[in-house]
């Protein structure tokens, strides 16, 4: 069934050499060198999407032989930003990175380190394979376009159908039959949820949820109009612990790696992740496919609307100082290719953003009931840390929620320490 899309490491000593712009020669002929940063080890990895960039990579030096040349720098998730801008500050942008939009891109746009493509996108009719106008949207500032998605995802909870069935528990539909559903699986001898704690971005897109299903209003609150400290907030935040004594034991010190893999050996019935885990869940254990379901993150009596979705997309930006722009451009495109995106549907699990068609029964069996959360949804919004006033608030953000996890701090505490942090930065 053809379906459209419903819109390694190398050391920074390395890098810098590269990053100068030094052309090589083949020949008679200069080849220009190009560096692309992404988050993950291209060699080691087992996650497809990974594994995707990878052979994107490959296709574009071997059809650019002699013209363009990209060499890769990775690193980890965690490390990626503080890397990348370690780059910056040096004066060594890479041409090509990878960013998340929000105020991550924000961090980028703001003082010139990227630059607007939309006289590319314009050029030749790329921007027309899109989806729509509507992927670009976190990625525009004052009518420019400067990163490019690759894909979208939504976060979701993925079940173990037969650790479900074994223990009596019904797909919950709102918190309190979460909490019921968590109750039964404990009892019969698994862990209810697996979470990297770790990973402070994996805990706080679950107190993203929470905040937003208790109906906090995000926005009132980063213009000032709110404070962090109120009962949503609070009542959000005592969630995020009343659900932590069915983590497993081992959650602070999981990496969202170790995390995603519980789930796909059956060690865990739920695993609250974006879609981009389907593909990695697969591939640690191809028998998880035919046992997962997917629910939307169930209702909170009394609070948000219920029917809205934490949605994301990777993108890449140009450097503003690239010696080899309309290069990197050109690698660009091979990522937004029907090849690239045709991959990131059926192998990758992911949502393409443009408008290629795509066998729904070669995808993973996970996509097909994502995407129908995805297009039930009644509207999306971000990663709390990723939708606050500045990147710096979503990392604050982010150490507050594991201050509640570890119970360093109470919720309230937490929130007054995230509120404390707004006003000593200027945002109240």
């Amino acid at each position: 069934m053809n379906r459209k899309a419903v819109s390694v490491m190398l050391s920074l000593s390395m890098a810098a050499g590269l990053l100068a712009g030094v052309p090589m020669t083949a020949g008679a002929e200069e080849v220009q060198e190009i560096t692309w940063m992404f988050w993950d080890d291209l060699e080691a990895s087992e996650d497809p999407i990974t594994q995707g960039f990878a052979a994107n990579i490959e296709r574009f030096n071997a059809d650019f032989e002699g013209k363009y040349h990209v060499t890769p720098i990775t690193t980890t998730l965690e490390e990626y930003y503080t890397q990348l801008n370690a780059l910056v500050a040096a004066g060594e942008t890479p041409d090509v990175f990878i960013v998340s939009p929000g105020p991550n891109l924000t961090d980028y746009v703001a003082p010139g380190v990227v630059a607007p493509l939309d006289e590319y996108l314009e050029a030749d009719g790329w921007k027309d394979t899109f989806s729509s106008d509507a992927v670009f949207t976190q990625q525009t500032y004052d009518g420019k376009i400067y990163a490019v998605p690759l894909n979208i995802a939504a976060a979701c909870c993925y079940y173990n159908k037969d650790i479900f069935e074994e223990a009596g528990a019904e797909v919950p539909t709102t918190y309190e039959e979460l909490l019921d559903a968590c109750a039964k699986i404990k009892e019969a001898g698994y862990t209810p949820i697996t979470i990297s704690a770790g990973t402070a971005w994996c805990l706080s897109m679950l107190a993203g949820y929470l905040c937003d299903r208790s109906g906090v209003d995000l926005a009132a609150i980063n213009a000032g109009d709110e404070s962090w400290v109120q009962d949503k907030t609070i009542a959000a935040g005592e969630k995020l612990l009343e659900l932590s004594q069915y983590f497993q034991e081992t959650a602070a010190g999981d990496s969202n790696d170790d995390a995603t893999m519980a789930f796909a050996m059956g060690d865990a019935a739920i695993l609250i992740q974006g879609s981009w885990a389907i593909g990695q869940m697969n591939a640690y254990n191809p028998d998880i496919e035919e046992k997962c379901g997917v629910f939307q993150f169930p209702a909170i009596e009394g609070g948000g609307d219920p029917g809205r979705t934490i949605a994301k997309s990777d993108s890449l930006a140009v450097s503003a100082t690239s010696k080899c722009p309309e290069g990197a451009v050109e690698l660009i495109k091979y990522f937004t290719d029907d090849e690239a995106q045709k991959y990131t549907a059926e192998v990758g699990g992911k949502i393409p953003v443009t408008n290629v068609e795509f066998d729904l029964d070669v995808a993973p069996a996970q996509l097909a009931d994502v995407m129908d959360v995805f297009s039930n949804a009644t509207g999306t919004f971000g990663f709390y840390n990723e939708s606050l006033v500045s990147s710096d608030a979503g990392s604050e953000f982010d150490n507050e929620m594991v201050a509640i996890f570890q119970q360093e701090k109470t919720p309230e505490e937490a929130f007054q320490a995230v509120e404390d942090w707004y006003a000593e930065e200027g945002y109240r």
